[in-house]
């Protein structure tokens, strides 16, 4: 059984290389090009993990992030934030997304691949009743 990925990114070549990296460890993939499109894509689409673009348009990835969050049945959506290197984080987002796995761009697509694999096989070990 094929995973959901959504991919949330306001530049579509980001979008492109991180859809590229996903589907490479089995995902199928959706796109949004920005956290108001991102939060439909989520309720209609129930997506296994969400890749996310920190600065957007409209919704950025942190105001996603703390609306997913605060919505229980999203609560435990695991979450990739990509952001740009030596983009800080303001001290009252760092508690928001301390739940977060964080990818410096410009990141390597394997890299992203392998990150993703290991967050998915992660929450599939912790999902399977111990005997």
């Amino acid at each position: 059984m094929s995973l959901n990925a959504l991919i949330v990114d306001d530049e579509p070549h980001i979008r492109r290389v991180a859809e590229l990296a996903l589907k490479a460890v089995g995902c199928t993939v959706i796109s949004a090009t920005d956290g108001e499109q991102a939060w439909e894509e989520i309720q209609a689409n129930r997506p296994d993990i969400l890749v996310s673009d920190v600065q957007m348009p409209k919704m950025d990835g942190v105001q996603l992030v703390r609306l997913i969050r605060s919505t229980p049945e999203f609560a435990k959506l695991p979450i990739v934030l990509l952001t740009a290197k030596g983009f800080e984080l303001q001290q009252s987002e760092s508690e928001t997304l301390a739940s977060c796995d964080v990818v410096c761009k410009p990141f390597s697509p394997a890299a992203l691949a392998r990150h993703v694999h290991r967050i998915l096989t992660e929450c599939a070990a912790e999902q399977v009743p111990v005997s």
